[in-house]
């Protein structure tokens, strides 16, 4: 079972932009709790304790106890908006969380073994290309992340999800194609090389042809 952190929030009564801006003047986190096919749960959050989950690697694939007057609401972080000046919480939604329903949840890509890899030892050039990966899973198999394995890989070559051990109870929502997670694209330098090589070797391919 993924472990579960736990944030300490407090009821308001009123929705709204106003009500948003007084529960912020009052030097709190407006925030709501919605889904399961209950009523939305308007709540509000010291932004100290908000900031020391958001800021933690995997926070949208966190389970997150709310505790409000003393119950607690198994919740997943959903979205955190921020103010894009002074990079500040202003409002946060969770979702709730049904122990027996299966969640949609964005996990964060893992690269290990870089050390290992003939490409990158070359001076090859590492490009994630899929920085989370969407799993549909049971909230109690919820993975942290998603670990790739580069060992062996040179340059040119890349990692299919078909080739990484994925948790068990975890799918990934895009079935239909073999989708790349990892290449190793050439340097500069060495690209510029092969390129001339092509061009070397398909004018010398037509040149029979010319005569």
């Amino acid at each position: 079972m993924p472990a579960v952190e736990s944030i300490r929030a407090e009821s308001r009564d009123r929705a709204g932009k106003g009500a948003a801006r007084a529960t912020r003047r009052a030097g709190r986190v407006p925030a709501v709790i919605y889904g399961d096919k209950k009523e939305p749960t308007l709540i509000s959050l010291d932004p100290k304790e908000l900031d020391r989950l958001v800021h933690k690697k995997a926070f949208f694939a966190t389970l997150l106890d709310v505790e409000i007057a003393g119950t607690k609401h198994r919740v997943l972080p959903r979205d955190v908006q921020f103010d894009p000046v002074f990079d500040k919480a202003l409002h946060a939604d969770f979702q709730r969380v049904n122990k027996d329903a299966k969640i949609h949840v964005n996990v964060p890509v893992v690269v290990k073994n870089e050390h290992a890899s003939p490409g990158i030892k070359r001076g090859g050039v590492l490009n994630l290309v899929r920085h989370e990966i969407e799993f549909l899973c049971d909230p109690d198999n919820i993975p942290q992340q998603i670990v790739v394995d580069i060992t062996g890989l040179d340059i040119g070559g890349s990692v299919h999800i078909s080739s990484v051990e994925l948790p068990k109870g975890a799918t990934p929502t895009v079935r239909e194609r073999d989708f790349t997670v990892v290449t190793i694209g050439a340097p500069s330098g060495l690209k510029a090389e092969l390129e001339a090589a092509a061009q070397a070797a398909a004018a010398a391919a037509a040149a029979p042809a010319a005569g």
